[in-house]
């Protein structure tokens, strides 16, 4: 099969396509085809050796020290059960299904194994592949932190980074909570954000922008690049702050997926796609991502749907 092979740590030219030998499910896993990965930041941290100084070794002892020992990275997949264990109960060759692999990555190449007891389920009825790409890594991480806030109780919410892959979603998780949205982002996601039920949108580019803003029940920072210190000026009386960034990795849990199937089946969650290239542009895909100017979710398609 087919599949980007991350060679070493480093920029985006690390990554090389390669022919390598097609995975073979075991008793419990699931052979899936895959149509589409996405570029997210748990990829790029690890391409990149991403983290603080302190962190470089520990990361390479449990990662691979000069290269990721796992070095088909992708965070997400959607595809097709081509072939199931002699134990999979849940799934059946041909089913559509999409899945969040977390540290096992596997999502940039034609196949690709994954546990039937995992983060993995059957494709909302009417999601393209491209589209339920998008959406398992921005609303898992999203109801991981919202929930930690105690969403659910709140009134009004304050999102740092609500035209990101997490921030555009929480925007629309929030509001079918029923809680009042003011969301932060650049100028020109704007009008993006307004349509995706934000109640209030400012503008982070502008200066004293933050003067604008009030206290609220819950700040999430889904961007994880807020000055904490600021951000916390803006939590409420007995109110919570939230961050993508040192406050631990979101859970990944089946039944998120299904509960994204329903939202999204309902009309109330739409995935942003900011664009989609071929696996065979992973550096080009990559490469814009660095640029962190992308919106919502970069698409990888791997195979033909």
């Amino acid at each position: 099969m087919k599949a980007a092979i991350c060679t070493r740590y480093g920029g985006p030219e690390v990554f090389v396509i390669q022919d390598v030998d097609r995975p073979k499910p075991k008793s419990n896993e699931l052979l899936i085809q895959v149509h589409a990965s996405a570029v997210h930041s748990g990829d790029r941290r690890l391409r990149a050796l991403d983290v603080p100084a302190l962190g470089k070794l520990p990361m390479r002892i449990v990662m691979g020290f000069n290269a990721p020992r796992q070095p088909i990275l992708g965070v997400v997949l959607a595809g097709v059960v081509v072939e199931v264990g002699g134990g999979v109960k849940s799934f059946q060759v041909g089913e559509n299904v999409y899945a969040l692999t977390g540290m096992r990555f596997g999502g940039y190449a034609e196949f690709a194994c994954v546990n039937e007891s995992k983060c993995v389920v059957q494709l909302p009825e009417h999601a393209s592949f491209i589209e339920a790409a998008a959406l398992p890594f921005g609303g898992t991480t999203s109801l991981h932190f919202l929930r930690k806030a105690n969403i659910e109780r709140a009134r009004t919410v304050l999102i740092y980074g609500g035209s990101g892959a997490v921030g555009s979603t929480a925007v629309q998780i929030a509001k079918h909570f029923g809680v009042h949205v003011t969301a932060v982002c650049h100028e020109r996601n704007i009008e993006l954000v307004k349509r995706l039920g934000a109640d209030l949108v400012v503008d982070y580019s502008k200066e004293g922008y933050d003067r604008e803003l009030g206290t609220y029940d819950v700040v999430f920072d889904a961007s994880g690049k807020i000055d904490k210190r600021l951000a916390r000026n803006h939590v409420a009386e007995n109110g919570s702050f939230r961050s993508v960034a040192g406050q631990g990795p979101a859970s990944e849990r089946k039944e998120d997926l299904r509960f994204l199937n329903e939202l999204f089946e309902a009309g109330e969650l739409q995935p942003v796609i900011d664009s989609v290239y071929p696996l065979d542009e992973i550096v080009e895909a990559h490469r814009y991502v660095d640029q962190g100017k992308k919106v919502g979710n970069v698409i990888v398609k791997v195979s033909q749907e």
